[in-house]
């Protein structure tokens, strides 16, 4: 009886996983070393930004306490520090969000460098795209809310009468103010992620075209949630720019149907 020795098939021979070729997928050592020196920008760009927070502290303190010094003209009104280290307190707190506002574009930047790799062509214009059009529109919208700030103050410290003193916690106002700056910008940057969500399609042309008057309606409400004025001018300087964003995305998607039908 004769033994024939057969050569085994390559795939059988062959152990381990096959060798990734040239500029293809980073290995994991790769991806951390990455992240770390990304990180590290990141930081790097926070500190300069949390140094000169620090520095222009007390110049944004003095801005925010501009509609308390003209409240104070008529009647008893000022900031006060309740706690030993409520100062020191507050110039970090000012600092901290100062720092991470100027260091945005850093590590913005850096976090859609290290994520680009992974992504297809059409979502690295998708993902680039929706970032050009929320920066701006964040920013545009916490400058309104800076800008609408003090009308607030006015409104809502002119509640109470005459006689009364008007006495704030200066950590409690900056918070105020803060929220309503991030409220604008994040208002701002809505229509943004409605352009998103229809195309990724989740919601359609049609539907926010039947939804108009709804969405209407949620604007109105939120702009006079946020400006809770005795005039409806300080309402519709808010609803007007957030309809006519809304308006822009509606017809974004609109020629996105169009174009995807034909």
């Amino acid at each position: 009886m004769t033994i024939t020795a057969t050569r085994p098939a390559e795939s059988e021979t062959r152990s381990g996983p096959e060798p990734v070729a040239s500029g293809g997928a980073m290995a994991l050592p790769e991806h951390l070393r990455e992240a770390r020196v990304r990180a590290v920008r990141a930081a790097a760009a926070l500190l300069i930004g949390l140094v000169a927070g620090f520095v222009f502290a007390d110049p944004i303190l003095d801005v925010l306490r501009t509609p308390i010094e003209q409240l104070a003209e008529s009647r008893s009104a000022s900031l006060n520090y309740d706690t030993v280290t409520a100062a020191f307190d507050l110039k970090v707190r000012i600092a901290l969000f100062t720092a991470v506002v100027l260091s945005s574009p850093v590590w913005l930047t850096e976090l859609l460098a290290f994520v680009s790799p992974g992504l297809t062509r059409r979502e690295k214009r998708y993902t680039f795209g929706f970032a050009a059009a929320a920066v701006p529109l964040f920013g545009a919208g916490c400058v309104f809310g800076f800008l609408l700030f003090p009308r607030m103050v006015e409104v809502l410290t002119g509640i109470g009468s005459e006689h009364d003193s008007t006495i704030l916690t200066a950590g409690y106002y900056v918070d105020f103010v803060m929220k309503i700056v991030l409220a604008m910008g994040i208002a701002f940057v809505l229509p943004v992620f409605v352009v998103a969500l229809n195309l990724m399609g989740v919601v359609s042309a049609a539907t926010l075209r039947r939804s108009w008057r709804v969405i209407v309606v949620l604007i109105a409400v939120f702009s006079a949630l946020v400006t809770p004025a005795a005039d409806v001018l300080s309402m519709f300087l808010v609803a007007v720019p957030m309809a006519l964003l809304f308006c822009a995305a509606v017809l974004i998607t609109h020629l996105h149907h169009r174009r995807s039908r034909r």
